[in-house]
């Protein structure tokens, strides 16, 4: 005979069909809010990522950093995506049970809402308070102002001529493309910050390497090239993509690591740790990142200027560029699209109103902090 199940649920009777579901989403509830409510305050978040969840990170980095080369984050996140798909498959197959159907579907739905809560309010607090404590171009010094098309060229013109240079010395293989050992670029990846810091003591932090993710070529359907995980404190990067835009990934990367938050600050901050560095691959592939930008912008405020440039870079360089291009162009999808709205709609719930356009928004201070030297070397090459 058929047991039927009661029509209506208390509030009692609903908690004990998932407990641990309810007990997630209230945490991650009283987490979110405590975000929110907090966040509008700059000294208090100062105080609360200064004091707490930097060191936090720093402290997990270092813990992460025990298992060698092996990304705890890739860890966590797969053994999360496992648990979820095993938690969703087990109440769907309870959906077939007679009787119980309504207190399954009630218990699916209760699981992926507690684990979405859960999960963005963890980052919301290790990861989305940076953004409500940072001030990177103020605590650095560094000058932001308006520039104009002229000084834009001028700066534009610096690095392509830069990119010529460091073109013809790194290492290329038979076909004329760039090549580097990725694995060697990870190694060498602790040291890139020092001399940096030692100028600029606000981009101090841990002499850690970044950790390749295993599963990179499923980050680049995701049009994603690395990330700092809140979780675990580690800077991850994509290993998959052609290597000339690969060391100052690897620097945007360590430089969400010592706490560099916005977009726009971390691509600076990249470019200049490379420029600093001393190291060849890591001075080209930042004179790339940097040309990147501010070609781009270039390239909208004045064509013809754009075009004189464009026009100066020599083979190899324009090689690295085609063969980079065509990398991405092959994950132009659906999946591509989804990822960049989550990723839009994620930066702009903590206030980054420029969304995915906030990692071109480096332009105003690399022209402000490299136009005295552009100046000097244009100068004396010409």
């Amino acid at each position: 005979m058929e047991i039927r199940e009661k029509k209506t649920y208390g509030l009692k009777a609903l908690f004990k069909i998932c407990p641990f579901a309810h007990g997630a989403a209230l945490l991650g509830a009283a987490l979110l809010a405590l975000h929110l409510l907090t966040r509008g305050n700059r000294a208090f978040t100062e105080k609360l990522v200064e004091d707490y969840i930097h060191p936090f990170h720093l402290w997990l980095a270092g813990l992460c950093a025990g298992p060698g080369k092996v990304a705890m984050a890739e860890v966590l996140i797969w053994v999360f995506v496992l648990l979820i798909a095993g938690l969703v498959i087990f109440r769907l197959a309870g959906m077939f049970c007679p009787g119980r159907r309504l207190r399954n579907l009630y218990a699916l739905a209760m699981t992926l809402l507690s684990a979405v809560l859960l999960v963005y309010s963890g980052y919301s607090l290790l990861w989305g308070s940076y953004y409500y404590a940072d001030n990177f171009a103020v605590d650095g010094g560094f000058e932001q102002r308006d520039i104009s098309v002229s000084e834009l060229e001028t700066v534009t013109k610096y690095f392509a001529a830069l990119l010529n240079e460091y073109g013809e010395q790194v290492n290329r293989d038979d076909n004329g493309f760039y090549s580097v050992d990725k694995a060697d670029i990870i190694d060498r990846s602790a040291n890139i910050y020092q001399n940096t810091e030692q100028l600029h003591p606000s981009l101090a932090g841990p002499d850690l390497p970044v950790k390749g993710i295993v599963s990179s070529r499923l980050l680049s359907y995701m049009d994603y090239t690395g990330f700092f995980f809140p979780f675990t404190g580690e800077a991850c990067v994509n290993t998959d993509f052609p290597p000339s835009l690969f060391p100052s990934t690897v620097a945007h990367e360590l430089a969400h690591q010592r706490r560099v938050a916005r977009e726009q600050d971390a691509n600076f901050a990249a470019v200049l740790s490379c420029m600093e560095s001393g190291d060849l691959d890591y001075g080209y592939s930042g004179c790339l990142l940097a040309y990147t930008y501010l070609g781009n912008a270039l390239y909208d405020a004045a064509y013809s200027r754009w075009e004189a440039v464009y026009e100066s870079l020599n083979a190899p360089v324009l090689l690295d560029m085609a063969l980079n291009r065509a990398y991405w162009d092959q994950f132009e999808t659906a999946v591509q699209t989804v990822s960049n709205t989550f990723h839009e709609g994620l930066l702009q719930s903590y206030d980054q109103e420029l969304g995915l356009k906030s990692y071109g928004a480096c332009v105003d201070m690399l022209v402000c902090y490299y136009l005295p030297q552009a100046l000097e070397y244009l100068a004396e090459i010409q």
